[in-house]
């Protein structure tokens, strides 16, 4: 299957047209965002408003607390950016894809039904990247633009704002709302 050259911010008609399996190379901006930031973009209480430099619309999230140290010419340099388990943010999910309308998210994992659903009425997909594989994925990171809730979240649960080149992952849920963990699943099951 082709691999896609997708730019942020990534626009519905083009999200519509990605395939399960298929792999992408996403350049722009990211959003890593985990538990504390899902939860606070879902509408629970929050440390303040979003700062103007989140643009979510078109956006991608990535579900990722990166290893992030200061830069020896000031500012921050992240060092390792593996996935984290997407499954903790279903409870959260939908709400955040319908109020901001991101178009992507990255993780490892997959998620659950709710989050399914709202990939197929909005426009988005779910892309899986590598578990394991942290220090490669921080090497497709140009830079970090901005964090938002440092102070208030911590580094793990900051929204950092990342710019990134050819940062590699799967379509693995559709915007048709086809899942291949669910089909994976459904083989696995034991016919016993």
């Amino acid at each position: 299957m082709e691999t896609r050259a997708l730019h942020t911010p990534l626009q519905e008609e083009d999200v519509r047209t990605l395939k399960l399996g298929q792999p992408v190379l996403l350049s722009g901006t990211i959003y890593t965002a985990r538990d504390a930031a899902h939860k606070y973009l879902a509408g629970g209480e929050g440390p303040a408003p979003l700062p103007p430099s989140l643009r979510l619309q078109g956006g991608v999230l990535y579900h990722c607390g990166p290893v992030v140290v200061p830069a020896p010419q000031g500012g921050w340099r992240v060092t390792a950016a593996g996935p984290t388990t997407s499954a903790r943010e279903e409870p959260y999910q939908a709400e955040v894809l319908k109020r901001y309308g991101v178009r992507a998210l990255i993780g490892k994992g997959g998620m659950g039904e709710r989050t399914r659903q709202a990939l197929a009425q909005h426009g988005a997909v779910y892309l899986s990247a590598v578990g394991g594989a942290a220090q490669v994925l921080a090497a497709a990171v140009l830079r970090v633009s901005s964090v938002s809730f440092l102070q208030e979240f911590g580094s793990p649960e900051a929204i950092w704002e990342l710019e990134v080149k050819d940062f590699p992952a799967i379509v693995t849920m559709d915007a048709q709302g086809n899942s291949l963990h669910e089909k994976i699943q459904a083989f696995s099951r034991p016919s016993w």
